[in-house]
């Protein structure tokens, strides 16, 4: 008997419970547990809300949802295009020989093409070997020539107030 295939759908609003634990599965995976601070309602409203930010994709066997991509559209001045940024990418591990994770990538590749994105571009942590592997073989490449930047918390506070 073969086993049943993958499939690719949007997400829907009765998804967040499950996306929402894929985010923190995802974060433990990362050895980052307990760093998510987001709660399934702050997903809901990024994604359904009023204004949404971003959008999902789910991958699921049967029915059940193995894994997922949440992305958003950003611009480059630089090519004065839409970008396409992968925030989060995340299978399952008993499911991650499937091909799940390739199968959600190439959908974001289609809809960055259908949305004229000049760029499809997402974040890995230099430590997480397989994941480097397996998107050189898609034929991504590193970016060397910046760095990412980031304000939180007190510093984000103090250049913002007043003084700032």
């Amino acid at each position: 008997m073969t086993e049943p295939s993958v499939v690719i759908r949007p997400a829907q609003p009765g998804d967040v419970e499950v996306l929402h634990r894929f985010v923190v599965q995802l974060a433990e995976d990362e050895e980052f547990p307990g760093a998510v601070q987001a709660r399934p309602d702050d997903l809901a409203g990024a994604l359904f809300g009023s204004d949404p930010m971003a959008h999902a994709l789910v991958a699921e066997v049967a029915g059940v949802p193995i894994g997922f991509a949440l992305y958003y559209f950003a611009y480059s001045t630089i090519m004065g295009r839409r970008t396409l940024h992968l925030e989060d990418l995340y299978v399952v591990a008993e499911h991650r020989s499937r091909g799940a994770g390739r199968m959600l990538l190439r959908e974001l590749a289609r809809t960055a093409q259908a949305h004229g994105c000049a760029r499809f571009e997402w974040w890995v942590l230099r430590t997480n070997d397989p994941a480097i592997g397996f998107y050189r073989r898609l034929g991504a490449r590193e970016v060397d020539e910046i760095h990412v930047m980031r304000l939180e918390g007190a510093g984000l506070a103090e250049l913002a107030g007043p003084g700032g």
